[in-house]
């Protein structure tokens, strides 16, 4: 009798213990609740994000920032229309003497140019935008299946993609395909045709643009939130 009262004070703790170590029902309750909502969350940021993306918000310039890139692709031969040039306003032709300098063969457009060149394309504006950081170009691009296609038709996929962008020892301009992803996920190297990390310029070099664009570039940097291109003499 005695040793059943004593095995019973024992059992008594630990039984206590047994219990303050496990969930009650409520936190259980908790937990999977918990679990769900942030399933719910996830998935739907997966959905907007990756399988129904919104159109991006064209990138705009204030009119000293408009001038400012005017100016730039006009050093590189664009003749950039302006709303007065249409009724005889600032952008008539005035005759001046030919010259070159330096300094007009540099050009350093921002991330922020970039994208504005992209937004005055209707057919761009709200479907690609540009990333630049160190040597790297990005670029995340909004296709729209045709309504035809198998799968998804009609609706917008997301693609990501990657460019590396520098010059090579022999200060030869080098692009290179780093990679593409679609809804997020990476392309297999196959699937590209082997294509990356492969310098398109010396892949492609001997003929066409790709000659015309080495052989014109003297400098060529991509640096965080800008490309800086100096062209040859």
């Amino acid at each position: 009798m005695l040793a059943n009262k004593l095995l019973a004070r024992k059992r008594g703790p630990m039984t206590a213990m047994r219990r303050q170590r496990g969930f009650s029902g409520m936190q259980i309750f908790l937990i999977v609740l918990l679990t769900m909502v942030l399933t719910a969350l996830a998935s739907f940021f997966i959905i907007k994000t990756y399988i129904f993306p919104s159109p991006f918000t064209p990138v705009t310039l204030n009119a000293k920032e408009e001038q400012r890139l005017d100016n730039k692709l006009s050093q590189l031969g664009w003749q950039v229309e302006r709303k007065d040039d249409r009724h005889g306003g600032a952008g008539k032709l005035e005759p001046e003497p030919y010259r070159e300098r330096d300094a007009d063969r540099r050009v350093t457009f921002s991330e922020k140019e970039v994208n504005a060149m992209i937004g005055r394309n209707p057919d761009f504006a709200e479907r690609v935008a540009i990333d630049f950081s160190d040597n790297l170009a990005s670029a995340k691009i909004l296709i729209p299946i045709p309504q035809d296609f198998p799968i998804m038709a009609g609706e917008i996929l997301r693609v990501n993609a990657g460019l590396d962008i520098h010059l090579d020892a022999s200060r030869r301009p080098v692009v290179a395909l780093v990679g593409v992803s679609l809804m997020g996920v990476p392309i297999p190297n196959a699937w590209l045709g082997n294509m990356k990390n492969v310098n398109l310029v010396g892949e492609f070099g001997d003929r066409g643009f790709w000659t015309a664009f080495a052989d014109g570039v003297e400098d060529l940097q991509i640096r965080d939130g800008e490309l800086y291109l100096k062209l040859r003499r």
